[in-house]
């Protein structure tokens, strides 16, 4: 297991040991914790809530058959 040396104000520290006791875990235990908060490979509930929260993009044979007029074109 690899070791990492963080610095820290003397205020940030104070909170820091105050939330690891409160919390019951230790130092080390948190910010492997936040870490791995950060480094997630999964989206979040809220992205996951997104699904479905708007019509999907039509698909080409449905734009092709639209009712818009398309100009004549010149040929090659």
């Amino acid at each position: 297991m690899a070791q990492m040396t963080i610095y820290l104000d003397n205020e940030l520290e104070s909170k820091v040991k105050q939330n690891v006791a409160a919390m019951g875990i230790s130092l080390s235990q948190f910010v492997s914790g936040l870490i791995r908060k950060e480094l997630h490979e999964e989206w979040s509930p809220a992205i996951h809530q997104l699904a479905g929260a708007w019509d999907d993009f039509p698909d080409a044979d449905t734009l092709r058959h639209s009712e818009a007029h398309d100009c004549a074109r010149e040929s090659f």
